[in-house]
């Protein structure tokens, strides 16, 4: 009975089995058709969706397609219609150039007929003249030459005797007076002007507080030294005088900011290479107002009014400027007013006279910066700041390079040899030592590189301070090879000169 049971518990377990398994499989079948159902109907939906924005690209596109055609074929008639134009501006000028060229043949035409005209007339007026002649000359038995030649020869005799009757009674009178007359003039000029005269030297002495100012001056292994002597391109002179250096240079407007530069360090107490550039530019600016002042004086010491500025500043130059040991700026005042002295004695412009007189020499302020003579650079500066041609006439007659045409070139002419040849006015020696120094700066700096140079030691040393961005340590070797063959080919002198090339570079920052 147990087992009956247990047989038909195991039947009812399997059918249960089977008609799970069977219940199971029919809902996934359910499910795989539903969801087979839904992918089919999202691909048909995603087919559709594609194929309407398909056809919405194409219409766009389309529509593109037909606005960019619509807009090329206005672009297309807009260049033909400019073409077109053009075209017809073109035809007109051509009618127009035509109806010009037409024009033209005609008043060619017309010139040629009056050409003929003219000459038809000049030559029947030629024969008219000559037929003239010819019964002028049977009518008085003489040639046309012959009756030219007659009365030429008795004007001539008359004007000729007329001439050398008052040539005579000029040369008579002017022999009774000019002697005596000039002599009067000169001497009275010169009386009347009693301008003083400097003999310039080439040393400047500087006093010391005491001897131990010398080695802080030179500094630590002389870098102060070599400061100050390459800011200023003067030669200081450290020696055993007691309490003193020596500054040693041929231009004394260097010597002038060297001297104020080393007497300001001294006074300050803080000598070092930045420090000494502060107080070279402080004692550089004090000369150029200097030099100001000293031209302003001296167009009050003559009266001259109305110059323009930078010939007032040129005119103070000239105090640091000599001619064969001469100061040229005392010079030109003794000029002025010799000039103006005899201008007045004679009865012409004294202000013109001492105008010309003061400015005659202006070209020696720069001559060494500008090629050309100082008459020519005086000439040019006369212009260029707007003096009257009066006064450039007698710049540039005063060295007999241009002849004078006025009384007034004439005395500035007299004066200015008055003022040089008189005795102990200049010496010739220390003229030829300063060309010979500026000479050898000249020949430094007219190499490619080069940015300033300095004449030191007496001209027995040139030191060349050179750009480091275009001149590098080999090159420096070759340029002083040069220079050193320039000098020896262009100049004569004693000894020999020592070429030092200095090359140097700095860095500079800020800290903040």
């Amino acid at each position: 009975m147990d087992y009956i049971n247990y047989a038909y518990m195991a039947a009812i377990f399997v059918v249960a089995i089977i008609v799970g398994y069977m219940f199971r499989k029919y809902l996934a079948e359910g499910k795989l058709k539903s969801a087979e159902s839904l992918a089919a109907d999202i691909l048909n939906d995603a087919n559709k969706d594609a194929e309407a924005k398909k056809r919405e690209a194409v219409l766009e596109a389309k529509e593109e397609v037909h606005s960019l055609r619509q807009e090329l074929d206005r672009e297309i008639k807009t260049r033909r219609s400019e073409l077109v134009q053009l075209e017809k501006r073109l035809v007109q000028k051509e009618e127009n150039l035509d109806r010009k060229q037409g024009s033209i043949e005609k008043k060619e035409e017309k010139i040629q007929r009056r050409m003929d005209e003219i000459e038809n007339i000049r030559r029947k007026t030629e024969e008219s003249h000559e037929k003239q002649i010819e019964e002028l000359e049977r009518i008085s038995s003489l040639t046309f030459e012959e009756a030219r030649t007659m009365l030429l020869q008795n004007v001539e005799d008359e004007i000729r005797h007329e001439t050398a009757l008052m040539i005579r009674d000029v040369e008579l009178q002017a022999k009774m007076d000019a002697d005596k007359k000039a002599r009067h003039i000169i001497t009275l000029a010169i009386q009347r002007c009693a301008a003083d005269h400097v003999a310039e030297t080439t040393v400047s002495v500087v006093n010391l507080p005491n001897d131990e100012m010398k080695g802080r001056i030179i500094g630590r292994e002389g870098r102060n030294i070599r400061a100050l002597e390459t800011l200023t391109g003067i030669d200081l002179i450290i020696d055993d005088t007691p309490e003193a250096v020596v500054l040693s240079g041929f231009d004394p407007v260097r010597r002038e900011i060297a001297r104020l530069t080393l007497e300001k360090l001294i006074t300050d107490g803080r000598i070092h290479p930045g420090r000494i550039e502060e107080m070279y530019e402080k004692a550089k600016k004090e000369v150029e107002d200097g030099i100001r002042e000293e031209g302003e004086q001296a167009l009050f010491d003559t009266g001259v009014t109305g110059v323009h500025p930078e010939l007032v500043r040129l005119l103070g130059r000239l105090k640091y400027r000599t001619s064969y040991g001469q100061n040229v700026l005392k010079h030109s005042i003794e000029v002025a007013l010799v000039a103006s002295n005899m201008a007045i004695e004679l009865g012409v412009d004294p202000q013109l006279a001492k105008r010309a007189g003061l400015l005659h020499d202006i070209g020696k302020a720069v001559d060494h910066e500008i090629e050309g003579t100082h008459v020519a650079i005086g000439v040019d500066l006369a212009r260029k700041y707007k003096e009257s041609s009066e006064v450039v006439h007698c710049i540039a007659a005063h060295h007999g390079d241009t002849e004078p045409q006025t009384i007034e070139a004439f005395l500035v002419q007299a004066a200015d040899s008055i003022s040089a040849a008189r005795p102990g006015a200049r010496r010739e020696t220390l003229e030829t030592y300063i060309k010979r120094l500026k000479k050898l700066e000249e020949i430094a700096e007219a190499n490619e590189g080069v940015e300033k140079s300095f004449a030191i030691q007496a001209g027995r040393e040139v030191r060349i301070m050179v750009k480091p961005d275009k001149i590098d340590d080999d090159e420096a070797i070759f340029l002083s090879r040069n220079i050193v063959k320039q000098i020896e080919s262009e100049m004569d002198y004693p000894g020999q000169i020592k070429v030092v090339v200095i090359r140097e570079t700095r860095a500079v920052d800020y800290a903040k």
